[in-house]
């Protein structure tokens, strides 16, 4: 199943993507406030209901994509752990030497980085190094806590696109990255969520491309991951409880703009697209500088969280 969350009249809402058209389970559940984080925990039990609603809703519930604005598929995720150094090819790029990492190199996000499909990432006028990082993003579906590897992809609800975008020269102040990956409005997460039974198991075998200005950046198989899915969630659990709605960015391959001679950073004006098998491309225009009407776009999806 492919959800979407995006704005309506009444404030945001949850939708099911059907091709080119969304079916709007707010309207469907006769005004209902659903919370995808809720029904992916229910598990197939969730699915079965949603299911129900799409059968019986009436042509009012049903959008076309092109005429709604998308929101982040999660408001608030308690956690956005973000994994770097992922793909053994993205190391060899890196602006300094890297052994390949024999555990998983973690770090964390603010939910205040996060925008939508079709919002703009913003580059800081601090900086001018400011580049793509096309990842896929696992969500996790049901609690977990100190699960096996043999068993963690039960624990998965389903999959979405993320672009990391750095600050590249703040990442790299020091040693811990987290200045250079929280700019706000530099996280693009969307446009939808596709639960895991419509993904290979761990979301193996998928070609992941970053597309800039219409060239193809970036490109590379998930099976090229140091650290598979099942990997990720099973030492992840074992420091900290997972819950449904917690995002796990898995890592970006190689092609960045750092990694580039001379180096190519995204400006103002450019358009980034992020593109996995059977998704529907996540695509973002960049501009320059904080949105001021509300600090950040990110802000307002924010704000308005206490709705799916």
């Amino acid at each position: 199943m492919k959800f979407i969350r995006f704005a309506s009249d009444k404030g945001p809402t949850l939708g099911v993507r059907q091709g080119e058209e969304i079916v709007d389970l707010g309207i469907a559940a006769r005004g209902s406030k659903l919370d995808l984080a809720t029904l992916l925990a229910a598990g197939q039990d969730g699915l079965s209901w949603v299911e129900s609603l799409i059968r019986h809703a009436s042509t009012k519930a049903v959008h076309h994509f092109a005429e709604i604005r998308p929101l982040v598929p999660f408001a608030r995720p308690e956690k956005i752990i973000c994994v770097g150094l992922n793909y053994a090819n993205h190391i060899k790029e890196a602006p300094t030497p890297q052994e390949v990492p024999k555990y998983p190199v973690i770090f964390l996000r603010q939910a205040r980085t996060l925008i939508a499909h079709r919002e703009a990432l913003r580059r800081p006028h601090c900086s001018d190094q400011f580049d793509f990082e096309g990842e896929l993003a696992c969500i996790i579906g049901r609690p977990a806590k100190n699960v096996t590897r043999e068993t963690a992809l039960h624990y998965v609800g389903g999959y979405a696109l993320f672009n990391e975008a750095s600050v590249r020269d703040f990442q790299f102040k020091s040693h811990q990255w987290t200045m250079g990956k929280n700019f706000d409005a530099t996280g693009a997460f969307g446009p939808e969520l596709i639960t895991a039974d419509e993904l290979p198991p761990g979301a193996r075998d998928l070609t992941l491309s970053t597309v800039l200005n219409g060239e193809t950046v970036q490109s590379a198989s998930t099976n090229d991951m140091i650290f598979d899915i099942a990997t990720l969630i099973s030492e992840l659990s074992v420091a900290m409880t997972l819950l449904p709605g917690d995002v796990i960015v898995t890592g970006t391959p190689s092609g960045v703009g750092i990694g580039r001679t001379p180096p190519l950073w995204m400006k103002h004006g450019d358009t980034c697209t992020v593109r996995v098998d059977g998704f529907e491309p996540l695509v973002n225009p960049v501009l320059d500088g904080e949105n001021t009407s509300a600090s950040s776009t990110s802000s307002e999806n924010i704000r308005k969280g206490t709705a799916p």
